[in-house]
């Protein structure tokens, strides 16, 4: 599955009313919405079903890491609730991986199941300082090559890495980029963050932008400019 608007507005909120009033204003500028885990563990999954019903896809962004057998019931329950992509860190190992693909895979439609590799807040020092040696570059390839031998549809990665996953697992494994940044927008916590066009010309899948969009005076406007600027069209 590709989406042909490849921005997901990331709907950081514990607000419901909120996380709505946001989805409605730049609906008709993306092509999806990221519920992350501040707002699914203030609302549950009554909350990303209201979200589901606003017509956009969804990224329920949980990412699991437990042993294989919770992460299969835990992938089942999400999947359930309608959304069309999920996440797993893909450190959990081969086995939890499995684990969650086999759980969904009698539901349709199926969503999509994607892992993480490395947290876009992780620079290389912040790696080294958890064991990780050698650039994040490597471990992002080295876990994306686990993802997909493992059955899964793809990764999250940062923009820099992807060059790297698509010469280990082509062209038709999904590639979700957060930390995207606009030209001129602060980083936040991001560290290895790119800006929309540079991400997606790099052949990024899926745009994941949030503090951008949500915390701009006008999400509507601030959507809009992110879609035009990546020559996508607008209403």
């Amino acid at each position: 599955m590709r989406f042909p608007n490849p921005v997901f507005v990331a709907l950081d909120t514990p607000d419901l009313d909120r996380a709505l009033a946001i989805a409605k204003a730049v609906k008709p500028f993306v092509g999806g919405l990221k519920v992350g885990l501040e707002f699914i563990s203030a609302r549950g999954p009554d909350g990303i079903c209201r979200i589901v019903e606003t017509g956009l896809p969804v990224f329920a962004d949980v990412k699991f890491h437990d042993i294989p057998n919770t992460v299969a019931g835990a992938a089942r329950g999400i999947a359930m609730l309608g959304v069309s992509l999920f996440n797993v860190h893909a450190s959990g190992g081969e086995a939890m991986m499995r684990a969650a693909a086999g759980a969904i895979s009698d539901i349709y439609p199926r969503p999509l199941l994607i892992a993480v590799t490395v947290l876009t807040s992780l620079d290389e020092a912040a790696l080294e300082s958890v064991g990780q040696r050698g650039p994040a570059v490597a471990q992002v390839e080295r876990l994306a090559k686990l993802v997909q031998a493992s059955g899964l549809d793809g990764v999250v990665c940062s923009a820099h890495e992807l060059a790297n996953v698509r010469k280990s697992c082509g062209p038709d494994f999904l590639t979700v980029v957060p930390g995207i940044r606009p030209a001129g927008s602060e980083k936040g916590d991001q560290r290895r963050v790119m800006t929309p066009l540079q991400a997606r010309t790099a052949g990024a899948d899926i745009l994941v932008v949030g503090r951008p969009v949500t915390a701009a005076p006008d999400p509507a406007a601030a959507a809009r400019s992110i879609a035009e600027d990546l020559g996508l069209p607008t209403p």
